[in-house]
């Protein structure tokens, strides 16, 4: 019958040298979209009913969300006596 190896043996060895990873490539940051250029994001959290009732309207319209999005900002810069200032 044979015996199991015993783990004392392992200590003995000596471990290979580990592996330097390469160096991850520098981050480079991704280039900004040419339409967004000189743009600020503006957002909001709405209903579901709501987001479903504009996106339904863009399409009928067939313009953009950001579009009638524009348009509402205008209006409500003209209501509170500002000038709008187009899209």
């Amino acid at each position: 019958m044979s015996r199991k190896p015993s783990f004392a043996n392992l200590r003995a060895r000596t471990l290979p040298e580990p592996v330097a990873a390469p160096a991850p490539p520098p981050e480079t940051k991704p280039a900004a979209v040419p339409s967004r250029a000189g743009r600020k994001q503006i957002a909001g959290f709405f209903t579901p009913e709501m987001s479903l009732s504009m996106h339904m309207l863009a399409r009928r319209q067939d313009r953009s969300l950001q579009a009638l999005m524009a348009e509402a900002f205008n209006d409500v810069l003209r209501k509170y006596g500002e000038s709008p200032v187009g899209e």
